[in-house]
């Protein structure tokens, strides 16, 4: 899937004219996107020196920050929206986060790779982890601390009185609202507090 398309799916989540915070913002691409696109304003988190300088460099405000810290320096319903985009599979405290990221946001939006997606399957069914364009790590050198699935997102957010406003599969820079969990590499969700 290519960045673009992503880019493009995700930010038509994001209303116009947003307060965006974008958790685990890497080199700052996307809240560039949507400062350009969607006239919003905000703050990209991040933690990786380099990824830090060219959110600088690309005009993106961004605090250097450990996320698995927590949010404590951000108040309630600070942002409009917030962002965890490929972010959640590499926090040791991703159930926390995620309730952070509804506490800091009127509405939050993740977007993580669904282990479900049918190659991910097969592959296991042959008795070898995936390694797909989704996942493109060998088991053994993986970013990713934890794997999950569209349908475990949905129990997640249910155990933490989130509620589901929105959600879908991308696959090949396509919206997937027919089996996602199966059909789709990323599993996307926009919710808020119930």
């Amino acid at each position: 899937m290519s960045e673009q398309s992503t880019m493009e799916a995700l930010a038509r989540l994001v209303p116009h004219g947003s307060r965006v915070l974008d958790l685990g913002c890497g080199n700052g691409a996307m809240l560039s996107y949507l400062q350009r696109e969607r006239g919003c304003t905000g703050y990209g988190v991040e933690i990786d020196d380099a990824n830090v300088l060219a959110c600088v460099q690309r005009g993106v405000d961004v605090i250097q920050l450990n996320l698995d810290e927590g949010l404590a320096m951000f108040g309630d319903n600070s942002f409009d929206v917030v962002l965890q985009i490929d972010t959640l599979q590499h926090l040791r405290n991703a159930e926390v986060m995620l309730r952070e990221t509804a506490r800091v946001g009127r509405t939050g939006v993740v977007a993580f790779p669904n282990f479900a997606h049918w190659p991910n399957r097969l592959s296991i069914l042959q008795g070898r982890m995936p390694v797909t364009r989704r996942l493109p790590y060998q088991w053994y050198d993986t970013p990713n601390i934890r794997v999950g699935t569209y349908k475990d997102f949905e129990v997640l957010a249910h155990k933490n009185r989130l509620r589901i406003l929105d959600s879908f599969g991308l696959q090949d820079g396509r919206e997937v609202r027919w089996l996602p969990n199966a059909r789709a590499g990323t599993a996307v969700f926009r919710f808020e507090n119930a």
